[in-house]
């Protein structure tokens, strides 16, 4: 018995000395050598990687050279980006802007940016006049749509033939 236990107290020291005994460190002599430190992604940086693989698979490429993009809101508001990065996937009807962006309303980006009225807006524009010039503004607002049903299609006439009114002219 005590040659057993002679023998046991030595195959615990050898373990010991082997393994490190009790103590459960990792490194040193014998372990394995870590090949790569795996670093973890941000939120943020894996739904740009996702984006930017999305992105190749649609065939989007970069039109360069364009300062700035307007997004007209209908509620008035214009969605300014100042020197973006926009790509265009022409047979896929998409295009994708991207870069710091500013949401103004219509009369700050006014001087600039008439030029890239439609119609809509431009009839947004008229209104936003004439309330800031109250009557007098509303006067001239009221001249102005009027001006706009020149191009208006008539009404038509109840009763009359169209043929002869052309054959009478």
């Amino acid at each position: 018995m005590a040659e057993t236990d002679a023998m046991a107290e030595a195959r615990a020291k050898m373990i010991a000395k082997r393994f490190g005994g009790a103590s459960t460190s990792t490194g040193g002599k014998g372990s394995v050598r870590r090949k790569k430190k795996v670093a973890s992604r941000s939120a943020a940086a894996q739904s740009d990687a996702k984006l930017s693989t999305t992105l190749k698979k649609l065939g989007a490429t970069n039109i360069p050279g364009i300062e700035e993009v307007n997004l007209f809101k209908e509620d008035g508001k214009v969605i300014h980006f100042q020197n973006p990065k926009v790509q265009a996937s022409i047979g896929a009807n998409t295009y994708i802007i991207s870069g710091p962006s500013e949401t103004k309303p219509l009369q700050d980006l006014l001087p600039s940016i008439v030029s890239q009225l439609g119609m809509d807006n431009l009839s947004q524009l008229q209104n936003m006049a004439a309330a800031q010039a109250g009557a007098a503004g509303a006067d001239a607002g009221a001249a102005a749509a009027g001006d706009d049903d020149d191009d208006d299609v008539p009404d038509l006439v109840e009763g009359s033939n169209f043929e002869e009114v052309s054959e009478q002219s």
